[in-house]
């Protein structure tokens, strides 16, 4: 089958974005592409639409593609939980929790099968395929057991463009590393380096591009400059960069970047809003006086809870909602801002029974069933009959103290009373739905409740959902990066 496969000389070489544009340039010029990611560890996860995680990544990419996502897209996924072990998903299924040391002994075999099917599978559908790897393909220790790098682009006998990131700086030092590294069968698929992250003058670049071709005899296929599109991270590690200052904010909204946070990606929408400054804190931080605090969603809720309690974040949230301000929880947030989590099983890790932040009349037990699913429903608040799109990734089921939610005015925040609630005065909100700040008109209805508080003039919310500012990014990150990149190579 046809293919292009992306290596980076590092971790944030800038992979995944270069995989997203390829995908949208081809898909322009009347290619059927689809991307590739044969392992990808990551808590940020999207629900596929036949119930299946992948790394949210590999969504975007289909989506740059022009195609619905689909498991194989991405059929190993490793969820990080803490303690060296990491949930496995395998074909968007989870099929058990290992250490880092024995995932190669239970799982090489099974995974690399599962992307031999995967490959296949895509392979008949469409035109050619954009595969990305993971980290460093000269990883040497790591060879013997990488399923994602080389041995992908020498079973599919890929050419292969490597990707560095000058602006970290020793980028000729890292490509040179890295090729010598390789094998020569490997490093005969290498047909172009992609110098990315650039900032000056191509001018002062060219002689150390020119000492570079004469010497690895590679051709340097593009030089792209540092962008500053709008593109979801896959790691936590991003947000220490996310917290931008805007002149034009009207609104602050705090995220809690929490030891494991997962689908930090709901945020996007949220950041996308130029009146709106989105700061992620730590659970060290001073919580302070924002106009509204998020409990994100994570993929370990006790251990998360446990850190915010420790750390007096707990108190401070308490102490903020009693006074009025305004708190959200998603997923796991949801199941934090309840009165009792269990964990009867100890799947999370050790188990026990623990006390919530008691803001939701909710108790949450943790299963070995995970709900996976997307989901359409209709608002209850802050706005009724508002359609609302999104998914649910969660192990958690809770129940609510039925009596309690009625006597004290707790109402369901959508048609589907499990989704999440929301008490009386619209100041405390819990919901199991990832993805819902996508949806424009109850983004807007939302940040109109923050406003009104504040006593600033209602935004308008007739907008569009956020898929249609991604669709405009994709494309703007697709032109530019076309601009800069030659393709030639790995089409002929």
């Amino acid at each position: 089958m046809k293919s292009i496969m992306v290596v980076g000389t590092t971790s944030h070489a800038g992979k995944s974005l270069l995989t997203t544009a390829i995908c949208r340039i081809l898909s322009r010029r009347g290619w059927r592409v689809a991307p590739f990611k044969g392992q990808n560890m990551a808590l940020n996860a999207y629900v596929t639409s036949s119930g299946g995680e992948i790394g949210y990544a590999q969504a975007v990419q289909a989506w740059a593609a022009g195609v619905i996502p689909w498991v194989e897209m991405n059929p190993i996924l490793l969820k990080p939980q803490g303690d060296m072990t990491s949930q496995v998903i395998i074909k968007g299924r989870p099929v058990g929790k290992v250490s880092a040391v024995d995932y190669y002994e239970q799982y090489f075999e099974l995974g690399w099968r599962t992307i031999e099917e995967s490959l296949q599978h895509l392979g008949t559908e469409f035109d050619l395929l954009v595969c990305e790897g993971a980290g460093s393909p000269a990883e040497i220790n790591l060879k013997h057991r990488d399923l994602t790098n080389m041995r992908v682009a020498k079973h599919l006998n890929a050419p292969t463009m490597l990707v560095v990131d000058i602006d970290r700086g020793g980028a000729f030092a890292h490509v040179v590393g890295t090729l010598e590294l390789l094998d020569q069968e490997e490093r005969d698929l290498i047909k172009g380096v992609v110098i990315n992250k650039f900032r000056g003058q191509r001018s002062i670049l060219e002689p150390g591009i020119k000492w570079l071709e004469q010497r690895t005899g590679i051709p340097v296929i593009g030089v792209i400059p540092y962008l500053e599109h709008a593109f979801p991270a896959e790691d936590s590690l991003d947000l220490f960069e996310r917290n931008s200052y805007k002149s034009q904010a009207e609104l602050n909204i705090a995220v809690l970047r929490l030891p494991r946070i997962a689908n930090f990606t709901d945020f996007d929408p949220l950041e996308s809003e130029p009146s709106v400054s989105v700061k992620f804190l730590s659970p060290k931080q001073e919580l302070g006086h924002p106009d509204a605090v998020i409990i994100p969603g994570t993929k370990t809720t006790i251990a998360d809870l446990l850190v915010l309690q420790k750390s007096g974040m707990a108190e401070a949230i308490q102490h903020y909602a009693a006074s009025g301000g305004t708190v959200l929880g998603i997923c796991g947030g949801y199941q934090m801002l309840g009165q009792i989590i269990a964990d009867p099983e100890g799947i999370e890790g050790q188990a026990g029974r623990y006390q919530g932040l008691n803001l939701l009349p909710i108790r949450t037990v943790i299963t070995g069933q995970k709900i996976a699913r997307q989901r359409q429903v209709s608002s209850n608040f802050p706005q009724v009959g508002l359609p609302v799109n999104g998914f649910e990734i969660h192990q958690g089921r809770s129940r609510i103290e039925q009596q309690q939610a009625d006597s004290q005015g707790y109402q369901p925040l959508f048609d589907d009373v499990n989704l999440g609630l929301v008490d009386s005065c619209q100041s405390v909100w819990g919901t199991y739905l990832h993805g819902i700040f996508d949806n424009g008109p109850w983004r807007r209805a939302w940040l109109n409740r923050l406003r009104q508080q504040r006593g600033l003039k209602s935004l308008p919310t007739g907008v569009a959902n956020y898929r249609e500012q991604r669709e405009q990014t994709l494309d703007a990150l697709a032109t530019e990066i076309e601009s800069y990149l030659d393709l030639t190579p790995f089409l002929s």
